[in-house]
């Protein structure tokens, strides 16, 4: 089920309605990846109707997004007994939002699976050495991942920057959350969730 907050009330209601799980999504009218993030949620709606999924207009709903530190469109966040618990920014494809709202839904919702793997894509350039310097700690710490190299692949690189809107390399999206350059702090932080 996909509704839109019409306010902020009407964000307190959904929220005590939905304190277990909730999927919120930040979106603006204004930007054409918010756009196709939310027709690939609704494709996922639609094979998964429980899933109580709200879109807040930052244009309309005012302050819900400094509550939560969105500062992008589009934002999916993934709240479970009111925290956080998953943050996806940029637009991703109905699969990718089926297994990530599946790994994270409480026992009632979910197609049997217990626990999900890290899923981790890394942006990279050729003659790069924070690149290297993130697959290698990647490679250190046993975490699989994807790597992508926009050097030789130029439709991934106008999809990277389509996406984000960066162009810098790296960038590394693990579960959805964005992390540009080689963080180390950021990146250990987010594969220790």
């Amino acid at each position: 089920m996909i509704g839109w907050i019409q306010d902020y009330n009407h964000f307190g209601q959904v929220q005590d309605k939905h304190k277990e799980f909730l999927i919120l999504v930040f979106y603006g009218n204004f930007s054409s990846a918010s756009k196709r993030a939310l027709a690939e949620l609704e494709k996922f709606s639609k094979e998964n109707k429980q899933m109580p999924i709200f879109i807040i207009d930052v244009e309309k709903v005012k302050g819900v997004h400094k509550q939560f530190e969105v500062e992008n469109v589009p934002t999916v966040l993934v709240l479970e007994k009111d925290k956080v618990a998953r943050r996806i920014e940029g637009v991703e494809n109905a699969q990718f939002y089926t297994r990530i709202f599946f790994g994270a839904a409480p026992s009632g919702l979910t197609k049997g699976e217990k626990k999900i793997s890290h899923s981790v894509v890394v942006y990279s350039g050729a003659s790069c050495p924070a690149c290297g310097a993130a697959k290698n700690h990647l490679r250190r710490r046993g975490v699989r991942f994807r790597n992508i190299d926009i050097s030789r692949d130029t439709h991934a690189a106008e999809r990277l920057v389509q996406r984000t809107g960066r162009m810098a390399v790296p960038q590394i999206f693990i579960d959805g959350h964005l992390v540009v350059g080689f963080d180390q702090a950021k990146i250990d932080r987010l594969l220790s969730n």
